[in-house]
């Protein structure tokens, strides 16, 4: 009979994941890369901030609240777990009185209307 002790499996020591090191407060230089570059991308969450300036998640959270508090970004999707803003262009700003004028005509309009029917009567 050919019943022999079998191996016992070796356990795996698993796969260790490399501890990132970033920063939990904002250096000089950190602070004056957040105010020139964030702007510019297209696309802004804690997430991609965490990423390429090497900065802690709350402290992330944080900046793209003060860059949307001064106009620098402007929200796409705000939501309690994930925060979506892109950068503010000029042709939106641009494009806001021209909304207004828009209005501006429909009323003129509305009063032309309002004037023939007050000379049918």
């Amino acid at each position: 009979m050919a019943g022999g002790k079998a191996k016992k499996k070796k356990w795996s020591k698993g796969r260790t994941k490399d501890k990132a090191n970033n920063a939990v407060i904002f250096d000089k230089l950190t602070f004056d890369k957040l105010f020139k570059e964030v702007p510019t991308y297209k696309l802004i969450t804690p997430s991609v901030l965490v990423d390429r300036l090497k900065i802690n998640g709350s402290l992330a959270r944080v900046a793209v609240r003060d860059l949307a508090a001064k106009g620098l970004i402007k929200p796409i999707a705000v939501h309690k777990k994930q925060l979506i803003y892109t950068r503010a262009t000029k042709e939106e700003e641009s494009a806001a009185p021209v909304a207004v004028e828009k209005k501006e005509k429909k009323s003129k309009k509305a009063a032309v209307q309002e004037d023939d029917e007050a000379d049918d009567e």
